[in-house]
């Protein structure tokens, strides 16, 4: 069996977890931006609500290190719900670029908006609300009803999949393990500091728990583990077996006019980097792409390609350069002053797409230097090329 015979809710030892992980984490918790403690049963102000809703969405498919910058960005510009709603969608999507999984900067946009005009700028408090807002899924909206209005909720990401595999000792891999898991995850979950419980665990698998290396000589579970008590800390959670990811290909121009306007484009709403702004290319295919350049130009190839890594596929991007004359007239995008662009507001790729295009020594005229020139009191991370 996957799971061994013995394994059920009570762990080796007679100590129960949720006392044992909450006498750690009032010692060693992590001090994060967002992070609400010590409230016992009652509910975060609405505010506190707001910041640990903003938190989680930005913390799917993210680490925290990543998250904390962005979150203090956007709790600075908008620091309530009803700010975040009175932007726009550009606005948000814009100050998410770098983020990446760009569905959930529109999701955060329109659940802004339905919690303002629907609920009057607070958060529904059950798990079964909160799981028809936009953006919404099952984890998330466990963890802001426990965390957030301390409902008795069974919270489970990766740091505490890997907890529970370990203390239940469970050998099924993943993603077949999920089930077993979350069922062995609820029989701890309490209504005690329910809300605390859960950040608890979290931060044991993501400081001490760890996927590679676990501390385990410190962890306050130690005496409770299947795994340790096995020698299989290292092994468990049992990986899925990694399938290979496709590599597409994709043609993506750099324009420039003599004048320093970028020649830049929005991409669809839906869709990988959707609604974000980068420049102008081609469908990223498996084979040789085909394509036309998005305006006229003596554009060339730099040498090399770009390349990074989806969830499922791989892409490469060959870059062209061009600069081009005033009086062009792109068939695709538009052009923007340099004043009003700043490498910054792009997603990483098309940054590293602008990187690339810098690496080519000759592509710029005389006056394009010139205009180099008179953008170099700018800050660095405008897209001077």
């Amino acid at each position: 069996m996957s799971v061994p015979e013995s394994s059920t809710s009570t762990l080796p030892g007679k100590k129960n977890l949720s006392e044992v992980v909450l006498a750690w984490y009032d010692q060693s918790a992590r001090d994060l931006p967002w992070r609400v403690r010590g409230q016992g049963t009652g509910r975060a102000s609405t505010n506190e609500i707001y910041r640990i809703w903003l938190a989680e969405i930005m913390l799917q498919q993210t680490t925290v290190k990543a998250v904390i910058p962005y979150f203090e960005k956007f709790v600075t510009r908008w620091p309530t719900i009803r700010k975040l709603a009175a932007a726009s969608e550009f606005e948000i999507v814009t100050a998410w670029a770098g983020l990446g999984y760009y569905a959930r900067a529109r999701n955060l946009h329109a659940c802004a908006r339905i919690v303002v005009d629907r609920y009057d700028g607070r958060f529904p408090d059950t798990r079964s609300e909160l799981l028809q807002l936009p953006g919404i899924g099952h984890y998330t909206a466990a963890a802001i009803a426990a965390i957030g209005f301390q409902r008795c909720e069974t919270v489970v990401d990766g740091n505490v999949e890997r907890v529970m595999a370990r203390l239940h000792k469970v050998t099924e891999p993943f993603p077949q393990a999920r089930r077993t898991i979350r069922r062995l995850a609820r029989t701890h979950t309490t209504a005690h500091r329910p809300g605390d419980y859960a950040q608890a665990l979290m931060d044991l698998g993501a400081t001490i728990c760890r996927p590679r290396k676990p501390a385990c000589p410190v962890c306050p579970c130690q005496d409770m583990c299947g795994a340790w008590a096995s020698g299989l800390q290292h092994e468990l959670p049992m990986p899925k077996r990694a399938g290979r990811r496709p590599t597409r290909e994709g043609l993506v121009y750099v324009g420039r006019r003599r004048d320093g306007a970028w020649l830049l484009e929005r991409r669809p709403r839906k869709g990988l980097l959707g609604g974000t702004l980068g420049w102008p290319g081609s469908e990223w295919v498996i084979g040789d792409p085909q394509h036309s350049p998005p305006c006229e130009g003596r554009w060339r190839t730099v040498e090399g390609v770009v390349r990074h890594d989806f969830t499922h596929f791989r892409l490469h991007l060959v870059v062209l350069v061009a600069e081009l004359p005033n009086s062009v007239r792109p068939n695709a995008g538009r052009f923007v002053a340099p004043e009003a662009f700043d490498c910054r507001e792009l997603p990483s790729l098309m940054r590293k797409v602008a990187e690339h295009a810098r690496s080519d020594p000759c592509w710029l005229t005389t006056a394009g230097r010139s205009a180099d020139r008179s953008e170099a009191a700018k800050p660095a991370s405008t897209c001077g090329a």
